[in-house]
């Protein structure tokens, strides 16, 4: 279609056209991120085959100092008198071996096992360094037995430790390649009739030129401890079978490959029902949730910036106050309001099970509209900023050209609010797939229903697997429903920014 074509639809018309694009395109946008993600890969194979190249160009070019740090780090720091860093290198080689010696090599070569198993729950006794552990037999002869503590492994220490370990290890092999590149640089330096930089040289440009590396070691390290430990674990558990009929250091649990991956999607009748639905649910939440506020803010934000309205100050604090309470008192106070025989339902005479209608209708409605009351504001603050910010020149050009108030919001002030405000519409989009709070202190997830395997009828993934940690420990399970929404707002996110102007055109608006 051409540009003429297109000025000349309806506003209908163009709303249909743009739906029916950013549908069509959605397929290109994946086989797009796809290619993103192959370009990735290959990227860091790449990345990889030049190390090993670049690791053995080192090697033959290098001296005896720096084929000698190959074998012992920090040497070629030593033969070209960097000592200091050379005794850097030399302990995280020691301290390496230590670990890995006393400790870390264990729970490598533990980790296809995840332990051994000593046949059953733990009926009585002290877990500790001291005492018995009295466990079922594991001959399934009746009474208990007796085992040391000491001789009963943990598959959840031997997974933790094991990817701790992997970590360590990745970091050391960094710290090694680091180590080469060190001894043949100070070779280089001492070959070109250069003096290399003593150790407190060294240290000065930590706080100078290199001050971003000191800036971000402390950042990056609590990162991997935080947070990209956990998310491996959890990666690992989603493929054993860590339920509450394997709970260690009593009953252990082991590798299933792809199992609950299985039982998600179409072996486990209610398990795949209740994922199915509660996705549905959480997609059509998401898209209310997030839309609802965002329109209805935008038309607020409107409504209190236009011309001749007194007080705007006031209608702005007015609403921001929703936001200044803290969420979770709004909603209990709106869950007590709403109950069966709560204060609306006293005031109107009714009994309407807002939050209990077992067909799931009432509760849905009802976490949708009670989330607009405390969204709104947000979009309406955001919004009154950018509304300042609209060039009012385009306003008067657009009603010298006989433009109306309606032409004028669809060409002009949603258009350019859109174009910004896009990155936040996103972000509001996954952030309420991931809105624990709302669903949580209103309606818990209920009601409840046989259908749904340990959820309920306004459950979202994000809450669902809550309950399978918390109330039944399916942690395998979990782990998968956690992967598989981390997979799906990664997803959706890159594919609809990829195709938004934000994107395409960063650097204007249109």
């Amino acid at each position: 279609m051409d540009y003429l074509d297109y000025v000349q639809m309806t506003t209908g018309q163009r709303f249909v056209y743009k739906l029916k694009s950013f549908f069509m395109g959605i397929p290109g946008a994946i086989v797009k991120l796809v290619s993103i993600v192959g370009h990735f890969i290959a990227s860091f194979f790449s990345m990889i085959a030049n190390g090993f190249k670049g690791y053995g160009e080192r090697f033959s070019n290098g001296d005896t100092g720096t084929k000698l740090s190959y074998v012992i780090m920090g040497a070629g720091n030593f033969v070209h008198k960097q000592i200091g860093k050379g005794l850097l290198f030399l302990a995280a080689e020691v301290a390496y071996i230590v670990y890995m010696v006393s400790f870390g090599f264990q729970y490598i070569t533990q980790i296809y096992s995840t332990g051994v198993n000593i046949g059953g729950n733990i009926v009585n006794g002290v877990i500790g360094n001291e005492g018995p552990i009295y466990g079922q037999d594991p001959d399934g002869l009746t009474g208990d037995v007796i085992i040391n503590s000491d001789t009963v492994d943990d598959s959840n220490k031997i997974l933790l430790f094991f990817v701790m370990t992997v970590l360590i290890t990745i970091a050391f092999v960094v710290v090694y390649v680091a180590n080469t590149k060190s001894a043949y640089a100070v070779q280089q330096i001492e070959q070109s009739g250069k003096k290399p930089m003593s150790a407190m040289e060294e240290l000065r440009s930590f706080l100078d030129e290199r001050f971003h590396v000191t800036l971000m070691a402390i950042p990056v390290i609590l990162l991997l401890i935080f947070t990209v430990l956990p998310i491996i674990f959890t990666i690992f558990v989603a493929f054993t079978n860590y339920d509450k009929n394997h709970q260690p250091p009593g009953n252990l649990y082991w590798w299933v490959g792809f199992e609950n991956f299985a039982d998600v999607f179409y072996t486990n009748k209610m398990k795949s029902e209740t994922f199915g639905k509660i996705l549905l649910w959480t997609i059509v939440w998401a898209f209310f949730a997030t839309f609802s506020n965002y329109i209805l803010g935008i038309v607020l934000a409107l409504m209190i910036n236009k011309k001749g309205i007194k007080f705007k100050g006031f209608w702005r604090t007015m609403f921001v106050i929703t936001a200044a309470v803290p969420q979770f008192v709004t909603l209990l106070v709106m869950r007590i309001l709403l109950d069966d025989k709560g204060a609306i339902n006293s005031m109107l005479g009714t009994n309407i099970p807002f939050l209990t209608d077992m067909s799931g209708v009432w509760p849905k409605i009802t976490v949708i509209l009670v989330n607009m009351w405390v969204g709104i504001p947000y979009t309406m603050l955001i919004s009154s900023g950018l509304l300042m910010n609209i060039p009012e020149d385009l306003y008067e050009s657009a009603r010298i050209d006989g433009a109306n108030a309606f032409q004028q919001f669809t060409k002009i002030t949603f258009p350019y609010i859109f174009f910004v405000t896009t990155p936040y519409l996103i972000t509001s989009f996954v952030g309420n797939i991931n809105n624990f709070n709302v669903i949580y202190f209103l309606t818990a997830g209920g009601p409840n229903s046989d259908s749904y395997y340990q959820a309920g009828q306004t459950d979202l993934l994000v809450t669902w697997l809550y309950k399978l940690t918390v109330n039944s420990s399916d942690y395998n399970l979990a782990a998968v429903i956690g992967l598989l929404v981390f997979v799906i707002c990664a997803a959706g996110a890159l594919i609809t920014f990829n195709m938004s102007k934000a994107s395409k055109n960063e650097e204007e608006f249109s």
